[in-house]
């Protein structure tokens, strides 16, 4: 068992020091786009009536120019479409949603017909809770251009402020950073080198709809990486990013919204067969809780400590996150990482996940 644990955590370890030093951030450019193209920003808002008005004028404070602002209002209880309303003479155009069809899930659908509408030689995806900078689209469509990608996809900088937070959030980078080498998504051609986050993605136009858009996605729960593995089956280039100093977002304002947002997504973002989901799981628990146990001699158990902490401090650091928190909560999210991994698993072969008050 040791050394079976000794091996697997010196990988881990390895990938996320690597990590550290290499994983692509999104920086300020010192010499920005010209901005010739021009950019569709596309924000699909259910419910987002205490986002939307600071989303919007992050947006329109872009020192990007060349851009035109559309936000679907998707069937929202609330004053969402109000609030986008009255932003329309600022360059804002405020859609309506179109009733869901019963083989959609919601945010694929709201995506789909923001695109229908979108008039930009790019197209960015970006969610209303995502806070941005004033150089980032500049700044994201010089890495575009720069690398030649079909799309760009940014993980944000997580604003993290309660503890029930602190407890399931860190998790999104860790099982990242952990075990992806994030420079790979760009370098390597392989299908198992995906990642995108659809909080911030920056498309070329004609190469989204090449692979077939959030309609080829259109009932899958994870469409992010859904959408990059099909970008890859097409032999076009991603490069995904971290969000560093420029691109922000608060997830999730409670520990029940992280519980549910982390069963919606965990299970179907691994696209494994569940005895193999329950496997992968069950392992990353003993390898990472058990040390802590001490139920081997005292200096193995130091020296799995030692790498478990090099992997948490240096995704803590690229991550821009807390490290003592994580550190110091380390056993405990990987208790909620499992139990979360069980419930995603069971609710979505019984199809009962739920979100924004919508049956997914």
């Amino acid at each position: 068992m040791f050394i079976v644990l000794l091996i697997s955590l010196s990988v881990f370890s390895v990938i996320s020091i690597y990590n550290l030093f290499t994983a692509p951030v999104l920086k300020r450019v010192s010499q920005p786009s010209d901005n010739r193209n021009f950019v569709s920003v596309l924000i699909p808002a259910r419910n987002e009536e205490k986002n939307i008005e600071k989303c919007l004028k992050r947006v329109l404070a872009q020192d990007y120019q060349n851009k035109e602002i559309i936000v679907l209002d998707d069937n929202s209880t609330d004053n969402t479409y109000r609030l986008v309303s009255s932003f329309s003479t600022s360059n804002v155009k405020a859609l309506k949603g179109k009733a869901l069809p019963t083989d959609w899930f919601g945010k694929n659908w709201a995506c789909h017909q923001l695109a229908q509408e979108a008039k930009g030689e790019y197209l960015l995806f970006v969610d209303a809770d995502v806070e941005l900078k004033p150089e980032v689209i500049s700044s994201a469509v010089y890495e575009l251009e720069k690398s030649n990608a079909a799309l760009l996809s940014i993980f944000p900088t997580q604003i993290i402020k309660s503890f029930g937070e602190y407890l399931i959030v860190p998790l999104m980078n860790w099982l990242l950073l952990t075990f992806l080498p994030l420079r790979f998504v760009y370098s390597c051609s392989g299908k198992a080198f995906v990642a995108a986050n659809g909080q911030f993605m920056l498309w070329k136009k004609d190469d989204y709809f090449k692979i077939g858009g959030h309609e080829k996605v259109k009932n899958k729960v994870v469409e992010d990486m859904e959408l990059s593995r099909l970008t890859k089956q097409n032999k076009l280039k991603i490069k995904t990013m971290l969000g560093g100093k420029l691109v922000f977002c608060r997830m999730y304002e409670s520990f029940n919204q992280a519980y549910n947002g982390f069963t919606k997504n965990f299970f179907a973002g691994f696209l494994l067969p569940p005895f193999s989901f329950l496997v992968i799981i069950l392992f990353l628990l003993i390898a990472f809780v058990l040390p802590f146990l001490f139920l081997m001699p005292p200096v193995y158990s130091f020296i799995l400590i030692a790498l478990i902490l090099i992997t948490r401090i240096s995704v803590s650091i690229v991550s821009n996150q807390n490290l003592f928190i994580n550190v110091l909560l380390h056993p405990v999210q990987m208790l909620f990482m499992f139990w979360i991994g069980i419930n995603s698993l069971i609710k979505f072969k019984t199809k009962k996940i739920v979100w924004k008050q919508r049956k997914l």
